[in-house]
């Protein structure tokens, strides 16, 4: 797990929670002895990394950008489940070949950022997702981010929406990785809502990921299903 320094409590507590054994770190290291890899929320992502320059993001934390896309490397070339998080679904979908939405407009920044608190909002997402499964079509989630994923990266497919049109969700067919823009470890076991799903089925999913085992490996620009 790979987290900001002092952040990754609320993350290791859903994973313990929900019976897994957390390992995290800042810029950790890749360690394929662990079974997966849980990429966490924070800060943005540097703009270069995917081909623009800066329209609005805040200052990057280039060490943990180049440690985690080296995480992901490692974990996707193993074939080992993923779980990318606020933040760590933006940088899935980087690593990916995908892009960014630096600052998202005003008329879709108020229905997901507050100074004050999480911000809660309805998805939709497809049957046959993995989300679709476990909350069905329409559900109620958390909200805290000023970007947002753009231009999918090849083979990625979006697995949930928002009503202003935001991707919630990414999965790639046939590998065992779930991108999400919301954060289940804040709707969770001791951090549980009533005005949002369960996010305890999101790290059952993962765990339950992990027991199966690594899939096919995977090399880097291979996006496709196998």
């Amino acid at each position: 797990m790979s987290g900001e320094p002092g952040r990754t409590d609320n993350y290791s507590a859903a994973i313990r929670s929900a019976g897994g054994d957390p390992a995290s770190g800042y810029c950790p290291a890749p360690d394929l002895s662990c079974a997966g890899l849980v990429l966490c929320g924070g800060g943005d992502i540097e703009s270069a990394l995917f081909g623009q320059e800066d329209q609005g993001s805040n200052l990057p934390d280039q060490a943990r950008d180049q440690a985690e896309l080296t995480l992901f490397q490692a974990f996707y070339g193993a074939g080992k489940p993923i779980l990318g998080i606020c933040r760590g679904m933006q940088l899935i979908n980087v690593a990916l070949g995908g892009t960014l939405i630096q600052d998202l407009p005003p008329e879709q920044k108020i229905f997901h950022i507050s100074v004050q608190e999480d911000l809660v909002h309805p998805v939709f997402s497809p049957e046959g997702t993995a989300l679709n499964g476990l909350y069905g079509p329409v559900f109620s989630v958390n909200s805290a981010h000023h970007q947002a994923v753009d231009q999918l990266a090849e083979g990625l497919e979006a697995a949930a929406w928002s009503e202003s049109g935001v991707v919630e969700a990414l999965e790639l067919p046939g590998y065992p990785m779930l991108g999400l823009q919301f954060h289940p470890e804040r709707m969770a076991f001791g951090k549980r809502r009533l005005d949002t799903v369960d996010g305890a089925a999101i790290f059952a999913w993962f765990l339950d990921a992990c027991r199966k085992g690594a899939g096919s490996p995977r090399r880097m620009g291979d996006a496709r299903a196998d």
